[in-house]
């Protein structure tokens, strides 16, 4: 009886691998990005955001699912289209499962369970962002290095900036500030910042 499908990270790269095997797949067109995504490009991916993070776990083992596979198949299908990240994350960040699986194309064998195992644990929901000590997150790996593209920086008042993956428009930079004023305080609160608080709207500026 076909059960719901987990899999360690090694199992999920050798689904990737064989979605990507059974059906026509020419490979990314730059030399530099691998045809199917190692463990570390995987970490990477969920880390900004391309791919969810982890569904579950059993004991300390993190386990993902058939969403996982659908979300990096249709990456690896969108680079061999020529897309860049910053594309690809525009396009499929949010996007449905339909939406991935019309992408993909992967076949619905790959995407189930084959026998009964031990329930996982449902992954630990997130705390508020402010209150967690930072994690240093893996640098892209050198296949994917050359596809990411210009960052923005947007300054908030205080001197806090974010940094972004995309260009905010002047709607953005107005919800973004709305939504950032209470961690300010809390900032501000702490002597975190480096300036005054003021109803000065955010602006940006672009890094590589």
């Amino acid at each position: 009886m076909a059960t719901q499908a987990w899999w360690t990270l090694d199992e999920l790269v050798g689904r990737v691998a064989a979605a990507l095997a059974g059906s026509p797949y020419p490979g990314a067109p730059n030399g530099r990005v691998r045809e199917v995504p190692d463990r570390r490009a995987i970490r990477w991916y969920a880390t900004i955001g391309l791919v969810d993070r982890p569904a579950a776990t059993r004991g300390r083992t993190a386990l993902y699912g058939p969403r996982h596979l659908l979300q990096l198949v249709a990456v690896k299908r969108r680079q061999a289209d020529g897309h860049s990240l910053a594309e690809i994350q525009a396009e499929l960040t949010g996007a449905t499962d339909a939406r991935l699986r019309h992408i993909a194309g992967v076949p619905d064998e790959l995407l189930r369970g084959t026998e009964a195992e031990p329930a996982p644990e449902p992954a630990a929901p997130r705390t508020r962002f402010w209150a967690e000590r930072p994690v240093a997150a893996e640098p892209a790996p050198d296949d994917d290095r050359d596809t990411v593209t210009m960052l923005t920086a947007v300054v908030l008042p205080g001197g806090a900036t974010l940094v972004l993956p995309a260009r905010p428009g002047p709607d953005d930079l107005d919800a973004i500030q709305a939504a950032a004023r209470p961690l300010l305080d809390l900032l501000a609160d702490r002597g975190l910042l480096a300036g005054h608080l003021s109803d000065r709207p955010a602006h940006r500026r672009s890094a590589r």
